[in-house]
């Protein structure tokens, strides 16, 4: 373990990732949401074919013992990344950033429901409050004077079912990972991504402009990047020592918001995304803690 190094290639992965939301939320004024899924997926898988021939992974990380739970996660992250897109075509990005942050703290429950993992007081706790953090944000959305069909109002639905789908693809994965390697589940989600991001193709692509082309070229190559330095920050730490740093996301949200898109963040969704990320922060103490009281009994029992 090399904690340092995990931490350090886990912000270079985040900051990845917000470069690559800032090149989407560029280019969808005009590029549909189901476009930009297709060339950040495709664009992602060379850059992805280079890791696994760097790592001399390229024939054992296509190798897969689950096809049908590769579709299965392909279709729930497609959808939730096709949600995901569109919502940062019609929010400010650090609210659609905040709005996100919901996914993890609806994992936990869906993980009660199907996985059948304990929740306990401490737990339920911490998701309450995360869920408040995200009614606060949502508030001034669905007020009063709010309407559906304001673009604003349907942008908070969508990055809300981004993190829902999202939530679901979490339960996947922690399925995968116990019989497929990293690798091969990054690949074969970014193989499905481009795949069904063609069936939006009957609802409207358009031809982009060639700066438009260029940026959403870059956002694949980036989302690719993003990817590999993120599977390499769990290599080096614990999932419990990086995670938290999930969260760096929402200062650069704020950063680039204000100076690229000129977007001022609110006062009400400072304050939730501030409930959101402490309830995050929270269910991942709990979960450090209680693996740490594992690993010790485990021990004592061995002994």
């Amino acid at each position: 373990m090399q904690p340092l190094r995990g931490i350090a290639f886990k912000i270079i992965s985040v900051t990845t990732f917000m470069v690559m939301a800032s090149l989407i939320k560029a280019s969808s004024g005009h590029v549909p949401a189901g476009e930009a899924v297709f060339f950040r997926s495709f664009f992602a898988l060379p850059v992805i074919f280079v890791w696994l021939f760097y790592t001399h992974e390229l024939s054992t990380g296509l190798k897969t013992k689950n096809l049908k739970g590769h579709i299965w996660r392909g279709i729930i992250g497609s959808v939730a990344m096709g949600f995901g897109f569109t919502g940062l075509g019609l929010l400010p990005l650090p609210e659609a950033t905040a709005i996100g942050f919901a996914s993890p703290i609806l994992a936990v429950i869906f993980a009660a429901i199907l996985l059948g993992e304990k929740i306990r007081a401490f737990r339920i706790s911490t998701v309450i409050l995360g869920l408040i953090g995200v009614l606060i944000i949502l508030s001034p959305r669905f007020g009063a004077a709010a309407t559906f069909d304001n673009a604003a109002t349907f942008g908070a639905i969508a990055v809300l079912l981004s993190a829902t789908f999202g939530a679901f693809a979490q339960i996947f994965t922690r399925r995968l990972v116990l019989v497929e390697k990293t690798v091969t589940i990054v690949f074969y989600f970014t193989l499905s991504s481009t795949l069904l991001s063609l069936l939006s193709l009957p609802f409207g692509w358009v031809v982009p402009s060639m700066q438009e082309a260029i940026i959403l070229i870059f956002a694949g190559l980036t989302g690719g990047l993003g990817q590999i330095f993120l599977t390499t920050s769990y290599r080096f730490a614990p999932t419990a020592v990086i995670a938290p740093f999930d969260y760096v996301s929402m200062i650069f949200a704020l950063i680039v918001g204000y100076f690229v898109f000129d977007e001022v963040p609110t006062t009400i969704m400072l304050i939730g995304a501030a409930v959101v990320i402490a309830a995050g922060i929270l269910i991942i103490w709990r979960e450090s803690s209680l693996g740490i009281s594992r690993s010790k009994a485990r021990k004592v029992r061995a002994n």
